[in-house]
């Protein structure tokens, strides 16, 4: 016999004296209280708008898988919105006022562009009322209250350092090309100035560098043309989706371009690239703890202006020396985010 039923046979003896309608009544809220469903989820602690560039890059997809794993272990809720490209300012600013539609307690941006003024003043207008975080990428805004991400100079400081401990100064000449982001996203200019400052005391030289939004029809198209002004080149040091692009190109009947290739970061197919051999090297910022990173500050912050110093992991370089590709992680083969 349950407990409950021993409870109710008990209330039953002594209350002899009272009437049937009276027992029958606190009988019935017994077991009504007994067996109402309990919640099976707590209320979300937090509702977050996340608004990124695109997801034709890989590597946004690694910033998202760790965005929503956080996000299920905080009990938060996550609203996923991409612009569609580097281009896409306006379409970026009225995401932004989507966001503050929805009463959602903070906003992680990942910028379409570094200086754009429509997009500060968006950006500063909606932080009157709901914080407003930088993600990955960087923008000119004093009204972020925080940015998680890395040093995008450190991103090209890896690149050129190696590359002068393989070619030092008054080795054999080298060349390389460079085939990055479009300049009004802000990180290229600081990777270049980053592989630049590493390439100092080096034998490389960047004999010319090609830009275009992310994507990777756009990536191909300025790899060729990177390829056929520059067929010699001995290095071609470039985006993932710049990277994915030369491989692809490399397994054509008849080429014959066969500079080295190393990615400025790490993507699904670039890792594949490192494991065979096909890449030589990349950059490593590891984009799944950088989006853990932004939804455990926004849990954590308590109201301080927290600076434009970005939070992010520390910079390192994969390389075919010695290096344990296993423990390299992105997203999952299969995933894609819940867009809005």
């Amino acid at each position: 016999m349950s407990n409950l039923v021993w409870r109710i046979a008990r209330l039953y003896g002594r209350v002899r004296a009272g009437t049937i309608g009276t027992l029958c009544l606190g009988v019935c809220l017994c077991l009504c209280l007994a067996l109402a469903p309990m919640p099976l989820f707590a209320e979300p602690s937090r509702l977050i708008c996340v608004l990124v560039p695109h997801f034709k890059d890989e590597y946004w997809l690694s910033v998202a898988y760790g965005l929503e794993q956080e996000a299920a272990r905080q009990n938060a809720d996550l609203l996923m919105y991409e612009a569609g490209g580097y281009g896409a300012q306006a379409r970026q600013i009225e995401q932004l006022a989507a966001c503050a539609d929805r009463g959602v307690d903070a906003i992680l941006i990942g910028a379409v562009t570094q200086d754009d003024p429509a997009l500060r003043y968006a950006i500063a207008a909606t932080a009157h009322d709901i914080p407003v975080f930088g993600l990955v990428n960087d923008v000119d805004s004093d009204a972020l209250q925080g940015r998680i991400g890395v040093d995008w100079h450190d991103m090209g400081l890896v690149i050129g350092r190696h590359l002068a401990m393989l070619h030092p100064e008054g080795s054999a000449k080298q060349s390389a090309l460079l085939v990055s982001g479009p300049s009004r996203s802000g990180w290229p200019a600081l990777l270049e100035a980053g592989l630049r400052d590493g390439l100092a005391e080096s034998s490389v030289k960047i004999i010319d560098r090609f830009g275009a939004d992310t994507g990777l029809r756009q990536q191909l198209s300025i790899v060729e043309t990177a390829l056929k002004q520059h067929p010699d080149a001995d290095y071609l040091i470039g985006s993932a989706p710049a990277i994915e692009a030369a491989m692809g190109l490399r397994a054509r009947p008849g080429d014959r371009t066969s500079p080295t290739l190393i990615s400025t970061y790490i993507s699904h197919t670039v890792l594949r690239g490192l494991i065979n051999g096909a890449v030589m090297a990349a950059s490593y910022d590891d984009p799944a703890l950088q989006g853990e990173l932004a939804v455990r500050r926004i849990v954590e912050w308590t109201g301080e202006n927290l600076g434009l110093g970005p939070l992010g992991p520390e910079v390192v370089l994969l390389s075919q020396i010695a290096q344990n590709f296993t423990q390299i992680r992105i997203s999952p083969a299969d995933y894609f985010p819940k867009i809005q």
